[in-house]
């Protein structure tokens, strides 16, 4: 397996392990599989719909068949870059740029298959020569696939997962610094972590000194600190 260097957006350069040709074909085949085995059930079932016309079961089929056209692109989407075979090999679509990946990043690699797997498996070449450990749709979209058995964690950073609806509380938050979030970030999850509630008062104090918060609606350290650290990635993945 090979280093894959991420630099995000906040300049910290996290490294992940990059899925190996072997494992990313194993996840390919469990969800080649189970989608062979969806058109046999899919199929069986169909033999009973010989009294209707033609072009009804013409369109019955293809309404059937959707999910197998789709299937890919609908479960990175709804499992953040997964699919049941990445899942089961703890793999992970990803962006090489430090953003979050998005819903658009996902269709490139989708329409990018057929080109990759369907074409003389190309895709399965140029991942092989890609420093990145990329196929062609990778290499459009920005992305690669990592190997979550990989040592590196986001606790180690200040990224904090950011649902696409979050909404910010403080915008004073862009006065701080990447160094104030990372102290901030490995402080808190300590002085959470051990109930070291003098700790969370102090850290909370300083932040509200830095930043000019008037913090009057969170009696919650915890809850206070967490979403500072939260807006804080949100103005600035968005700046």
């Amino acid at each position: 397996m090979s280093d894959l260097q991420i630099n995000t957006t906040q300049n910290v350069k996290i490294k992940f392990v990059a899925s190996n040709i072997g494992e990313r074909l194993a996840a390919f085949f469990i969800d080649f599989s189970i989608i062979i085995i969806y058109y046999a059930v899919v199929f069986v079932n169909f033999i009973g719909f010989n009294d209707l016309d033609q072009w009804s079961v013409i369109a019955l089929k293809s309404l059937a068949l959707l999910p197998i056209f789709f299937y890919s692109l609908i479960q990175e989407i709804i499992m953040n870059g997964q699919t049941i075979g990445k899942r089961l090999l703890k793999l992970k679509v990803v962006k090489i740029d430090g953003y979050q990946t998005s819903i658009s990043d996902y269709l490139i690699r989708w329409i990018f298959r057929i080109p990759d797997i369907y074409v003389f498996g190309i895709g399965f070449f140029v991942l092989a020569f890609n420093k990145k450990n990329q196929r062609l749709g990778d290499i459009a979209a920005g992305t690669s696939i990592i190997s979550l058995k990989s040592k590196a964690s986001l606790k180690n950073t200040i990224l904090e997962h950011l649902k696409s609806d979050y909404k910010p509380s403080f915008p004073q938050v862009i006065k701080l610094s990447d160094n104030d979030a990372r102290i901030i970030k490995s402080t808190f999850l300590k002085a959470a972590k051990s109930n070291d509630f003098k700790t969370l008062i102090k850290l909370r104090t300083k932040i509200i000194e830095v930043t000019g918060i008037k913090n009057k609606t969170f009696n919650n350290d915890k809850y206070f600190i967490d979403t500072v650290l939260k807006d804080y990635n949100y103005y600035t993945q968005n700046m």
